[in-house]
This record gives C-alpha cells, sequence and structure tokens, in this order.
C-alpha cells in the first residue's frame, strides 16, 4: 500500500515562493505561518529582501514564473512593480513580500505579526 502524504495548497504554495526567492538570492527569507493566529489575513506570509530594485523585481519574477509553472495560479493582486521597493504578490492565502533592505528594515512587517510561527530560509 502507497503511503500519499497530503499537502494543503498554501503550504506548498508557500514552499514554492521560497524556491522561487532562492533562486534569485533573496536574503532573511522568513515563512510567517498565520493560520492559527484569529485575526489573520491569509494563510502565510513570506517576508524576503534584497539589494536592488532590480534584485527585487527578479525576485518577484522567479516567484510569479515558479508558483505558475507548478500550479497554473496567477497572483490575485499585484503591487509595487513601479518602483520595485516592496513588491506583493497575493495569492490569497499566501502573500508574498519582496523589500528592499532598507524598506524592510523600516516596516518591520514581521513585527507586525510577532506570534505567527516563523521559518527561515537560506538562500540557494
Amino acid at each position: 500500500m502507497l503511503k500519499k502524504k497530503l499537502v494543503n495548497l498554501s503550504t506548498y504554495l508557500s514552499e514554492i515562493a521560497v524556491h522561487g526567492m532562492q533562486e534569485k538570492k533573496g536574503h532573511d527569507i522568513v515563512r510567517l505561518d498565520l493560520r492559527n493566529l484569529n485575526s489573520s489575513v491569509s494563510d502565510y506570509f513570506i517576508v524576503c529582501n534584497a539589494d536592488s530594485s532590480t534584485q527585487v523585481k527578479a525576485i518577484a519574477d522567479s516567484v510569479e514564473d515558479e508558483i505558475y509553472k507548478s500550479t497554473q495560479a496567477s497572483p490575485w493582486r499585484k503591487e509595487g512593480l513601479e518602483n520595485a521597493e516592496w513588491i506583493i504578490l497575493d495569492y490569497f492565502d499566501v502573500v508574498i513580500h519582496i523589500f528592499k533592505t532598507e524598506k524592510r528594515d523600516f516596516y518591520g512587517i514581521e513585527d507586525l505579526w510577532g506570534d505567527a510561527q516563523t521559518t527561515s530560509y537560506q538562500s540557494a
């Protein structure tokens, strides 16, 4: 008998997003698991930063490409592409935040969800 591990779709999307960030050398990649928080707006926030607007855009493109290749899903909404200082890719249950380093420090998004379970990842 074959055992099959069922993975929640939002967990799968979050893992693909992390991979897309790693492919373009995103810094300080963190996945915030918001599923057990009463006031959460999604299942996961995935956050990383980069040193330049060019790299921020490349990471966003990589994440979007990886998710599309694996699931044929496109983001419901995209914000910040013009300036590429903070790009948000919204997949409903998974929201991806890609910051320029100084913007991430300024906004401190992880602090807003301090009681979320966090997982940190290394760049590839």
